[in-house]
């Protein structure tokens, strides 16, 4: 009796000093719509509990809103998104759907990174016979290298307001980040140089901030109108090009290889496959080394020697 007197007393103790312990600080629970930006997130919220409703496998342009999507983003405390109506066929309705305050656009947890990137191939006109092109730019923003910088800024400051008890982390973790990638442009803007002038072929304008950033120019498309699948009489126009006007093909990840590859043929031009995102627990700056070394492995290969 005695010994079960004194094990109870020893729960109650345990009990009451749990009562009066302060929780630990929970930690933020994000949604975001890319892998890219769970990887950005990852490196200014790194205790935080990131889900992304898509792949590196996948078109961000054509989701389902499935049951999961929307009780993630019921459980959210902030979301993040590419925005530019790159997520227009299905994020509205996760929104809608979730009846989460924190996600829908009024609110400051709900951060769209194209608010914050200059925009390229902005339209002042849009119909539908123009294909999938966005009245507000290229919403492709992940390879915006020069915005990343004030994209952190504008994060860390919604970090800090949505979570005020963590807001010396956020900012030094956000003055790591921009320190880190300060200097990884310098490294690759050198590295990318060769880069310079190149001309390509493209498959959508997925990487139309890369190009841009780089120099490089994409000269036509293996879409016959943005978001069309590549036709036999469009590939068939692609071949008239003069073999000199461009060096290579280039698709993503998530595109379709067979029009690449069937162009690749009847003008032996190479073939350039890029990584649309980051891959599982890639960083950022690590997807940026990827993509340049692919870029220069096939651009900026030296030529073979004369024997």
């Amino acid at each position: 009796m005695r010994s079960k007197l004194i094990r109870s007393n020893g729960l109650v103790i345990m009990a009451a000093s749990a009562a009066i312990m302060p929780s630990p600080a929970m930690a933020l629970t994000i949604f975001v719509c890319e892998p890219e930006w769970k990887a950005f997130l990852a490196s200014h919220a790194p205790e935080s509990v990131i889900y992304s409703a898509t792949t590196a496998k996948q078109d961000p342009h054509y989701v389902q809103a499935r049951p999961s999507l929307i009780a993630q983003m019921r459980q959210a405390d902030m979301a993040m998104c590419s925005g530019a109506e790159l997520e227009v066929g299905w994020l509205p309705m996760l929104q809608a759907r979730s009846g989460n305050t924190a996600v829908q656009n009024s609110a400051q947890s709900m951060i769209y990174a194209s608010n914050f990137v200059h925009m390229l191939d902005t339209r002042d006109h849009v119909d539908r016979s123009m294909g999938d092109i966005h009245a507000h730019g290229n919403p492709h923003v992940q390879f915006a290298a020069n915005d990343m910088i004030p994209l952190s800024r504008a994060v860390t400051k919604r970090l800090q307001a949505i979570d005020p008890d963590k807001a010396h982390i956020y900012q030094i973790n956000g003055m790591k980040f921009r320190a880190h990638w300060r200097q990884k442009l310098n490294q690759w803007n050198e590295r990318a140089a060769p880069l310079q002038g190149k001309q390509v072929v493209g498959y959508h304008a997925t990487y139309r901030y890369l190009f841009d950033w780089l120099g490089i120019k994409q000269i036509a498309d293996l879409e016959p109108k943005p978001g069309l699948s590549p036709t036999t009489s469009h590939l068939q126009s692609l071949t008239q090009l003069d073999a000199e006007m461009f060096d290579a093909i280039v698709y993503s990840s998530h595109q379709d290889q067979r029009p690449a590859n069937w162009l690749q043929q009847q003008t032996h031009k190479p073939v350039i496959q890029l990584p649309l995102t980051v891959s599982k627990d890639q960083r950022l700056d690590e997807l940026y080394d990827e993509v340049i070394d692919n870029l220069l492995n096939v651009l900026a290969a030296p030529a073979p020697e004369k024997r």
